[in-house]
């Protein structure tokens, strides 16, 4: 069954990854997954790391391992703003486990609380993720 479409741009601090009309996005937003079909209502989520798919049609998939950001929603637009997005074929895992290992290490060595440990958390998440969508 077609669906209505609508406008989807992801963009990261290096330029646009995809700009095109979608039927549906599925993310991941710090409270949990999220779909988002034409007409949603507006909206304005911050994103974790995980797996962006863009539905061009139900056996159309665009994929993307995105890091984190934010998710916006209005007018019939999504607009996704992330650190970074990679199609899963660009992954290479012994570089993901490579980064996984060091965030590891540095989140052992890290004060309790300090802005260290945050980002190790952080890199940490990331690099799982993306090691989840690079080994399918």
């Amino acid at each position: 069954m077609a669906r209505s479409k609508f406008q989807v741009e992801v963009l990261t601090p290096e330029g646009e990854v995809f700009n095109d009309e979608v039927e549906m996005l599925s993310t991941r937003t710090v409270a949990g997954s999220i779909g988002v079909l034409a007409h949603h209502q507006p909206l304005l989520a911050m994103l974790d790391p995980t797996e962006l798919r863009l539905y061009r049609s139900e056996s159309e998939v665009v994929r993307f391992a995105q890091g984190e950001g934010y998710l916006q929603v209005a007018d019939n637009r999504a607009l996704v703003l992330v650190e970074e997005a990679h199609a899963p074929e660009e992954l290479d895992v012994a570089d993901l486990e490579q980064r996984l290992s060091q965030a590891e290490e540095t989140l052992k060595g890290a004060e309790k609380d300090s802005e260290a440990q945050r980002v190790a958390q952080r890199d940490k998440r990331r690099w799982e993720a993306f090691l989840r969508i690079a080994r399918g």
